[in-house]
C-alpha cells in the first residue's frame, strides 16, 4: 500500500472487465510517472461519458442525443431491422461497413438461471417499434449460447404476426478453423447452416 489515494485508484480501475489488482497497479503506477497529462485527459472524458452519453430512445444504443446518429441516418434501410443483445455488437457489426439497415439493443439476454426475462430487456418496446414501422426483414443477431438461441426464439415467436421475414444471422465455422478443434454444437451450427458455393 503507498497511499489511501492510490488504493482508491488501483480499487476502481479494477472495475473494468479483466482487470484484476497486479494490472491495476501497473495501471496506476503507470499513470502516476509517465503520463500524468494523459491520466487527467482520461478522467476528463470518463467524467463527461459517464454524465453525457445515454440511450438512444428508438435503438437503445449509446448517443449523444435523444436519437443515436445512425437512428437519424436518412440513408439507412428502415426494411431491415437487426436486433442485438448489447450496444457492442452494435460496434461490431458497424465495424464491417455490410449493413445499412437499423439497429435494436435489447439490453442482454433471457437467463431464467440469473433471474432475467422478458420483463427485463427491451423486448416489449422491440415489438411495439414492428407494429409501428414498415420493417420488411428482423435480423436476430444474438449470441451463439444457449441463452442467446433462447432469446431469438422468444423474439422470433413474439414478433411473427408483425414482420413477414424474420432471420438469424449464420453461424458455424470461423475463417481459418479447423474442424478437429471446434465445439460439437459449433459443427452442428455448421452443418445446419451449410449454403451452396
Amino acid at each position: 500500500m503507498l497511499t489511501q489515494k492510490f488504493d482508491t485508484l488501483v480499487k476502481q480501475l479494477r472495475v473494468l472487465p479483466g482487470v484484476g489488482q497486479k494490472t491495476a497497479q501497473r495501471m496506476a503506477l503507470h499513470l502516476l510517472t509517465q503520463k500524468r497529462p494523459q491520466g487527467i485527459a482520461l478522467a476528463q472524458a470518463l467524467d463527461v461519458a459517464m454524465h453525457d452519453i445515454i440511450e438512444c430512445r428508438r435503438c437503445h444504443s449509446f448517443s449523444d442525443d435523444e436519437v443515436c446518429p445512425i437512428c437519424q441516418d436518412p440513408r439507412r434501410d428502415d426494411a431491415l431491422l437487426c436486433v442485438v443483445e448489447t450496444a457492442a455488437d452494435v460496434m461490431a457489426i458497424e465495424q464491417t461497413a455490410g449493413f445499412r439497415g437499423r439497429y435494436f439493443v435489447l439490453g442482454g439476454h433471457l437467463s431464467p438461471l440469473d433471474g432475467i426475462n422478458a420483463d427485463d430487456l427491451n423486448i416489449d418496446q422491440l415489438i411495439g417499434r414492428l407494429k409501428q414501422e414498415p420493417v420488411e426483414e428482423l435480423i436476430l443477431a444474438t449470441g451463439t449460447t444457449v441463452e442467446g438461441q433462447t432469446t431469438a426464439h422468444f423474439i422470433s415467436e413474439a414478433a411473427k404476426s408483425h414482420v413477414s421475414k424474420i432471420t438469424r444471422i449464420a453461424q458455424g465455422i470461423p475463417m481459418g478453423g479447423e474442424l478437429e478443434y471446434l465445439d460439437s454444437m459449433t459443427l452442428s451450427q455448421a452443418m445446419q447452416n451449410r449454403s451452396f458455393i
